[in-house]
């Protein structure tokens, strides 16, 4: 089964501060550990919502706006694509994801047609 491992943004991470060097390395040594078990599918790290764009639909309209995005309280700041054997599995290497204070990882399994 495939899985989203989705890294919450933190208000600093919202404000553009940079990772301390040590998430960093924590970062990618589990990325190499997921690796070396072929686990790990893609991941990386999204830019603040100041440097994106929000595609909607209402009243059979398509607007675009720029971010940031104020009201989006839980704005990703980064991911994981992950192949597991289990819930059980995909949540033993979320626990495993390094994160700043107030962080959290959201794990979704990734519907397969």
């Amino acid at each position: 089964m495939r899985f989203m491992a989705m890294i919450k943004a933190t208000r600093d991470y919202e404000a553009g501060k940079p990772p301390n060097p040590e998430l960093m390395a924590a970062m990618g040594k589990l990325s190499e550990e997921m690796q070396k078990l072929g686990k790990f599918e893609m991941g990386g790290g999204l830019l603040p919502t100041s440097q994106g764009h929000k595609v909607s639909m209402s009243g059979g309209k398509v607007s675009v706006t720029d971010g940031p995005f104020t009201e989006t309280k839980e704005a990703l700041g980064g991911y994981y694509l992950i192949e597991c054997d289990s819930k059980d599995e995909a949540l033993e290497w979320a626990k495993k994801v390094p994160l700043r204070e107030g962080g959290f990882v959201e794990v979704r399994p990734i519907w397969q047609m």
